[in-house]
């Protein structure tokens, strides 16, 4: 295979609608769950030989991920101004290199949140999923929110592990970043210092808003998205005849809903 068709075939991979691609990045989105379940699991237990060899593994096949997806890109250099990239780069660091924390491996779950905001995933999802027609907005919603706590619950670990004697571990970190988020305070774990009154600030008011957006996607009527013919408003009632917006008959189709 020549150097064009292999890269071609990557790339295919990556973006195509072929059933291989589509397949490939569901097992990719795969991995990045197993990777997350992985990191935060281990991070509760004393290093040992398996858990070290399991982290070169990890970071082996998320380099090798990494390189395919700059192999395959249109502008490699352009990949580099984007966040994910950077992501990549510091749980791959995290993985392979031996540094003293590995915190940076939590990041790689903003890849799961980018798979899950990318529209050829999410047409796929809505495609194959009729539990992702209909609860759309309750899955991103847990996803936003998962995402934010678990990076900041790496933040909150990394800041304070050698200067707080209450960030002992991965649980006492979580367990603030969550009684923080929903504004509960206990006060038994607090994070002293301008950055740790900052990383507060930032926990209180950005979870806050992400918790109170998984509220309303509880709380809302359920909507289907099916574009007006008319004038392209994408979600609707459940039952709806009519447009909403322009009044338009709609012609929604019936998933066998009871």
């Amino acid at each position: 295979m020549s150097y064009v068709a292999f890269r071609l075939a990557i790339r295919r991979l990556y973006e195509g609608a072929t059933p291989r691609g589509v397949a490939f990045r569901y097992a990719l989105l795969v991995f990045d769950i197993i990777t997350l379940i992985f990191i935060v699991s281990t991070s509760f237990l004393p290093a040992n030989p398996v858990v070290e060899a399991l982290d070169l593994g990890f970071g082996a096949l998320i380099l090798i991920d990494f390189a395919a997806r700059l192999f395959a890109s249109r502008r490699p250099m352009r990949e580099f101004g984007r966040l994910a990239t950077w992501t990549d780069i510091i749980a791959i660091i995290s993985f392979l290199a031996p540094l003293p924390g590995e915190a940076g491996g939590f990041l790689r779950i903003l890849r799961t949140l980018r798979a899950l905001h990318d529209y050829q995933m999410l047409a796929r999802l809505r495609t194959d999923s009729l539990f992702f027609r209909r609860h759309e907005e309750v899955v991103i919603a847990v996803t936003n929110l998962a995402v934010f706590i678990f990076v900041m619950t790496a933040i909150v670990y990394e800041t304070q592990k050698f200067r707080n004697p209450q960030i002992a571990n991965y649980a006492d970190a979580l367990y603030f970043t969550v009684t923080a988020l929903t504004t509960t305070g206990f006060g038994d774990i607090t994070l002293p210092g301008t950055l740790g009154r900052l990383i507060s600030v930032v926990i209180m008011i950005f979870g806050v808003t992400l918790f109170f957006n998984l509220a309303r996607a509880l709380i809302s009527p359920t909507k289907v998205r099916f574009p007006c013919p008319v004038c392209g408003l994408q979600r609707h009632d459940v039952d709806a005849v009519h447009c909403k917006a322009c009044g338009t008959i709609l012609n929604i189709p019936d998933e066998g809903r009871n």
